[in-house]
């Protein structure tokens, strides 16, 4: 569960867990579009999602575009990337 007080690789492995929950849900429901409980599972982890990305994103840098609101200054070139070992 996201907190603010992880650290960014905790983060990013909490943000990979929810995306993967949410990309595998969304093909579930490409068969089974009527699911409510499908639906119910998709609408909760991409909350969690959206809100983890907007806490990375206001912490550290965006991980998405979407998310680029969240800073103050465009530094996607300049900081490590995360297998540069910029989340340690």
């Amino acid at each position: 569960m996201l907190n603010q007080n992880m650290n960014q690789e905790k983060m990013l492995q909490w943000i990979n867990e929810v995306s993967f929950a949410v990309t595998d849900v969304l093909l579930y429901l490409d068969t089974h579009p009527d699911d409510v409980d499908a639906m119910n599972y998709f609408n909760h982890y991409n909350m969690e999602r959206e809100k983890a990305l907007n806490l990375y994103a206001s912490q550290y840098t965006p991980l998405v575009l979407s998310n680029t609101e969240a800073c103050n200054h465009w530094n996607w070139v300049t900081d490590p990337w995360p297998w540069e070992g910029g989340c340690k």
